[in-house]
C-alpha cells in the first residue's frame, strides 16, 4: 500500500513543480517576448502542458492529482476517506505556494510578490467553470474507460488547449490559483480575484461529478454491484494480462451471478497474454475480449477480498479488507504448455476461495 504520507509528499512535490512551471514559464515568456502577449501565452501553455505530462507519468504510481477539485471528486466517488482527502488537499496547497516561491527566486524576484493582475467578470468566471468541468471529464473519463496509462497525455493536451479556448486561461485548480497569487508576473492573479475563481472551480467540479456519473454509468453500476451484498473479489497483478485475468475468468464462470469479480494491474500491458487466452479457451472460458487496465481506489475500497499476484508494494492495501497473496509464475512470454500449470493452480485457488466465501459452484464445472 502507498501510505498517506507518501501520497501527500507526492502531491506536494508534484503541485510545487507544476506551479513552478506555470509561474516560471510565465516570467520567462514575458522577458523573452515582452511585446507579444499572444506569444507569451503560447509559451506558457506549452510548458505547462508538457510539465503536466511529465509529472503525472512520474508520480502517478504514488499520487498525481495535484488539484483539490480532483481530490474532492475522488472523495465523492468513494475512493478516499475524509481524512485522506483533507491531507492531500493540504499538501497540494502547501506545495503550490512553495512552487511559487521557488519560481520567483529562480528568476531573481522577491520570494513573495503579491499579484496585481485582476481577473474578473462574468465571461472570465464562466470560462473557469468550463475549464474545470472539461478537466474533470478528461481525467475521470480517461480513468473510467480503463486507460489510466494515457491520462497524463490527455490532461497535458487539454490544459494546453484550454489556455486558449477559455476566457480565464484555464486555472481549473484551487491550489494553483492560490499559489499564483504570490507572484506578480504574467501568470499571477490578484488576491481579490481568487475567491470567485475558486468558487467557479468548485461549481465546475460539481457539474463534472454529475456529468461523469451520467456519461459513464457502467463504472457506477459496477460500484453498486460490488456493494449489493454479493461477495466481491478483486484480482491484482502487475500487467493485468495473465494471472489476474485468468483468475477473474474462472471466478466469473464458476460463480455466475452469485458473486462479482474484477481485476487490475499496476502496470497494465497493451493486450491479454495470447497463451493465457488459449489455456482458458481449453477450459471453455473466453477471456480474449478482456482489456488490461489499472485498478482504481474506488473498486479496491468496495471489494470484500483483494487477491495480489505479485504486484508487491504497488498493490493497494486499505484497512478492513481481507487480503491474500497468491505466489504464481507470471505467464508473460511463456508458451502455452508452460502456462497450463499456472492456470490449473489458479483454478484450484479460485475454487477454494469460492468455498470460503460460501458461493455455490455446483453445475458450473469447467
Amino acid at each position: 500500500m502507498v501510505s498517506l504520507a507518501r501520497r501527500a509528499a507526492a502531491e506536494a512535490v508534484g503541485t510545487a513543480f507544476l506551479v513552478a512551471a506555470v509561474i516560471g514559464s510565465g516570467i520567462a515568456a514575458s522577458r523573452l517576448s515582452p511585446n507579444d502577449v499572444g506569444l507569451q501565452l503560447l509559451e506558457n501553455s506549452l510548458i505547462t502542458g508538457a510539465a503536466l505530462i511529465a509529472l503525472i507519468l512520474a508520480l502517478q504510481p504514488v499520487s498525481a492529482a495535484f488539484n483539490p477539485i480532483v481530490t474532492l471528486l475522488e472523495r465523492a466517488f468513494g475512493a478516499l476517506s475524509n481524512a485522506a482527502a483533507a491531507g492531500l488537499i493540504a499538501a497540494q496547497l502547501t506545495g503550490g505556494i512553495l512552487g511559487a516561491v521557488v519560481a520567483n527566486l529562480m528568476f531573481g524576484d522577491a520570494a513573495v510578490s503579491i499579484s496585481t493582475h485582476q481577473r474578473s467578470g462574468g465571461g472570465v468566471w464562466l470560462g473557469e467553470v468550463v475549464a474545470t468541468l472539461g478537466l474533470m471529464l478528461v481525467i475521470f473519463g480517461t480513468l473510467r474507460s480503463g486507460r489510466a496509462d494515457r491520462v497524463a497525455y490527455a490532461v497535458g493536451g487539454y490544459i494546453t488547449a484550454a489556455y486558449w479556448f477559455t476566457s480565464s486561461t484555464s486555472f481549473a485548480n484551487p491550489a494553483v490559483t492560490v499559489a499564483r497569487m504570490f507572484s506578480d508576473s504574467f501568470a499571477g492573479i490578484a488576491p481579490s480575484s481568487v475567491t470567485m475563481f475558486v468558487l467557479m472551480q468548485v461549481l465546475g467540479g460539481a457539474l463534472g461529478f454529475l456529468l461523469i456519473r451520467f456519461l459513464w454509468p457502467a463504472s457506477n453500476r459496477f460500484t453498486m454491484q460490488i456493494n449489493d451484498h454479493r461477495p466481491s473479489v478483486l484480482f491484482l497483478c502487475v500487467h493485468n494480462a495473465g494471472r489476474s485475468q485468468m483468475a477473474m475468468g474462472f471466478f466469473t464462470h464458476l460463480a455466475g451471478d452469485a458473486a462479482v469479480a474484477w481485476s487490475g494491474g499496476s502496470e497494465p500491458a497493451d493486450q491479454i497474454s495470447p497463451a493465457a487466452v488459449e489455456v482458458m479457451r481449453e477450459r471453455g472460458i473466453d477471456i480474449s475480449t478482456a482489456q488490461p487496465k489499472r485498478w482504481t481506489d474506488e473498486v479496491v475500497r468496495a471489494a470484500d477480498v483483494v487477491v495480489s499476484m505479485g504486484c508487491g508494494d504497488a498493490c493497494p492495501v486499505l484497512p478492513g479488507k481481507r487480503y491474500e497473496e497468491w505466489t504464481l509464475d507470471d505467464p508473460a512470454g511463456l508458451e502455452v504448455a508452460a502456462v497450463r500449470p499456472v492456470r490449473d493452480e489458479i483454478e484450484r485457488r479460485v475454487r477454494g476461495l469460492l468455498r470460503e466465501l460460501q458461493v455455490p459452484v455446483a453445475d458450473r464445472q469447467t
